[in-house]
């Protein structure tokens, strides 16, 4: 919002002769009111990202309950861990580097080189609620990383991995969509590519795909689970033990995600200049919302209908991960598409999806979480769905763009906004392959990364955080027991305490 400006002389031409003490009296009120109004605006944008922080933060748990509910009960603990680990690792390391080389600007086209440690923040630029959001899209591009390599990894290599992914990996490509600097952002005005830029709104790219591919990486070098694929190379499934988790930890990242598209436009305070005073950016945001809930729900639909078909039953896991893989979709092109078009977005989602689990069986990968398949898959779907329906009016507005911007293909847009979009599929996986990809190789011969065969089979939280997460009585070993594979757990015996000892 622009300060009122106001002047004594040329008001005092208006009010007649000796009218100068009225005239200063008058101008000090306005101006008085100028400042406050605009001191309110920023704190009103402010309060919008800071709550859209929290919102985005509070996926984290929704992470690890989605994370914990998908693995055995034997390693639950380990699980809970590394989600707790990847928020506070990353808060150090996205605080030291990433957010510098993120948004650090004035910077080249490739990586930032200011605000290193938050040095110079608040600016004009970004205030502490900038960094404090970012960091939220940071941690959470590790959590998904960590779903791909659950059940089998050391805890070093966690360790190593989310200080990496959050420090430096992650924030260059973020630099490059989403940085006023970047050489395929939508916001470089000065150099768009292909006269566009690449529209990923709230990371369809940055951070689905990002935490997706790392996520293959690793879970290719480790290898697959012990009794992930049987001799003969059948597929075996090693069921998580808690559906009640999973639906718990879906709905979470639902709740989540209304801060993860609707809070990338970081204000709401903006007017499109429109005649209609109803109408301007708090109607965007609302639209954005609206879209990721339609796209998640005619995921979710279809995914149930269509493993119905395949599998004869009504599974509540598989319909979760459509949920998330149609919100994974949709996060690209939330802002800039028509709800009609997030139904689409949703439903396709759902099928690339499927098709992707049905290839990793084939390929023997294994991803106690699917989180390669739906982040990386459904990720790189909603970005070529962005080069096929953005509409130029919402372009415009959002991205305060001028007339005949490239938008969608199938809305008349022309192939660059489309080009745009393959090109950022291109270069996150060809980024995220030469970084992540040695990290892990690297990690695995130095035999960092993946433990033993026994402490697989007996599970990680009893030989490497010193006991279960869960506490049973001596009558519920063969229950125990199902929860965990069919597979007899080490150590327990009458000497496991029961609950109340």
């Amino acid at each position: 919002m622009a300060a009122i400006s106001c002047s004594a002389e040329q008001l005092s031409s208006l009010l007649g002769p000796n009218s100068t003490g009225a005239a200063d009296y008058l101008c000090s009120v306005v101006s008085s009111i100028s400042s406050k109004l605009h001191d309110t605006s920023y704190a009103v944008d402010s309060t919008y990202l800071l709550f859209s922080a929290y919102l985005v933060f509070s996926m984290q748990l929704g992470f690890a309950m989605l994370c914990a509910g998908s693995v055995r009960a034997k390693n639950t603990m380990n699980i809970m861990l590394t989600n707790v680990l990847d928020a506070a690792t990353g808060g150090i390391f996205y605080y030291l580097f990433g957010f510098a080389f993120a948004f650090g600007s004035p910077s080249n086209s490739f990586i930032g080189r200011h605000f290193f440690g938050l040095r110079d923040v608040p600016s004009p630029l970004y205030d502490y609620s900038n960094f404090l959001y970012q960091w939220a899209f940071a941690i959470a591009a590790a959590g998904i990383t960590s779903g791909s390599i659950a059940e089998r990894t050391q805890f070093v290599a966690y360790l190593i991995y989310s200080s990496f992914l959050t420090g430096f990996v992650y924030p260059v490509v973020s630099h490059w969509i989403w940085s006023n600097d970047g050489w395929a952002s939508a916001f470089n005005t000065g150099n768009l590519l292909f006269g566009s830029g690449a529209i990923d709104f709230a990371g369809s790219g940055v951070v689905h795909m990002v935490g997706g591919i790392a996520g293959l990486w690793g879970a290719l070098i480790e290898g697959p689970r012990i009794g992930r694929f049987d001799h003969t190379g059948r597929s075996v499934a090693l069921r998580g033990h808690s559906a009640s988790l999973v639906v718990l930890g879906t709905f979470l990242l639902w709740f989540g995600w209304y801060g993860f598209n609707p809070g990338s436009f970081n204000k709401i305070l903006v007017s499109y200049g429109t005649s209609s005073g109803y109408y301007g950016q708090w109607s965007a945001v609302g639209r954005t919302a609206v879209t990721t809930t339609l796209a998640g729900c005619t995921a979710a639909l279809t995914t149930l209908f269509g493993k119905r078909i395949m599998s004869g039953h009504w599974n509540v896991t598989d319909v979760c991960n459509g949920l998330l893989g149609g919100f994974a979709a949709i996060t690209a092109g939330c802002s800039v598409v028509e709800p009609w078009a997030a139904i689409v977005c949703g439903f396709v989602s759902a099928i690339v999806l499927i098709g992707c689990n049905k290839l990793a069986e084939v390929l023997k990968y294994d991803d106690p979480l699917e989180a390669a398949q739906l982040h990386g898959g459904c990720g790189a779907w909603g970005l070529i769905f962005t080069g096929l329906f953005a509409k130029e009016e919402f372009v415009r507005e959002v991205y305060a763009a001028d007339a005949g911007r490239p938008h969608g293909l199938l809305m008349g847009g022309g192939g660059k906004l489309l080009a745009a979009q393959l090109v950022e599929i291109v270069v996150i996986a060809g980024w995220v392959s030469a970084t992540m990809g040695p990290l892990f190789y690297l990690l695995h011969r130095m035999k960092l990364l993946r433990i033993s065969a026994e402490d697989e089979m007996a599970g990680m939280d009893l030989t490497r955080h010193g006991g279960f997460a869960y506490v049973y009585h001596d009558e519920d070993e063969s229950q125990a027991k199902v929860n965990n594979g069919g597979i007899p757990l080490r150590g327990f015996s009458n000497s496991v305490p029961t609950r109340g000892d």
